[in-house]
């Protein structure tokens, strides 16, 4: 554990490696979170983008896709499982066995009412920090995806795609992904 200047304790990954193995966290500026299990809705989502991506991924031999619960250290206080994450060619040194150890090309976000506001914001906001190239924040009740890209070590809304769109995106080169496929009941 690390203590701040003002004398709060903080978690390290020491502390976040401690935790049961049949329990999800999450550690978030050095506050261990608990993420309960999504609802059935984020889970058939989940599924969809990751066998889309999976797919295309293998196809274009572009790198690795990972969906939770699979650690992405960050930082010695900062260590999230995003729902999806891609890894390219280009930066497989970050996986091992463990873990990635650093940024992801691309993280997904399902929301969920009990993790919506941190993926929205801190999430966001360390995602940024961090390098990760692109950041798609998917509401499953709305039916969107928000897809944020990099700009200046910060992640900036560049389009937001509907049921009845094709998602596509130069850093997954050739994907169309139609969300009414994604987002099918």
């Amino acid at each position: 554990m690390a203590t701040t200047t003002q004398g709060a304790v903080r978690q390290t990954y020491k502390d976040y490696c401690a935790t049961p193995d049949d329990e999800r966290y999450e550690l978030l500026n050095g506050n261990l979170m608990m993420v309960p299990a999504p609802n059935r809705k984020h889970q058939k989502v989940l599924g969809r983008l990751y066998i889309e991506l999976s797919r295309f991924s293998q196809e274009h031999e572009l790198g690795e896709v990972y969906v939770a619960p699979f650690d992405v250290w960050l930082s010695d206080t900062d260590v999230v499982q995003p729902d999806v994450l891609f890894v390219s060619r280009a930066r497989e040194h970050t996986l091992t066995d463990e873990n990635v150890r650093g940024a992801p090309d691309l993280v997904i976000e399902i929301l969920s009412p009990s993790t919506a506001d941190r993926d929205l914001g801190y999430k966001h906001d360390l995602y940024g920090r961090h390098g990760v190239l692109e950041y798609w924040i998917v509401d499953p009740m709305a039916e969107t995806v928000a897809v944020h890209r990099q700009r200046d070590g910060r992640l900036e809304l560049a389009e937001t795609f509907r049921r009845g769109d094709t998602l596509r995106t130069a850093l997954l080169n050739g994907l169309q992904l139609k969300l009414d496929d994604v987002f099918a009941s």
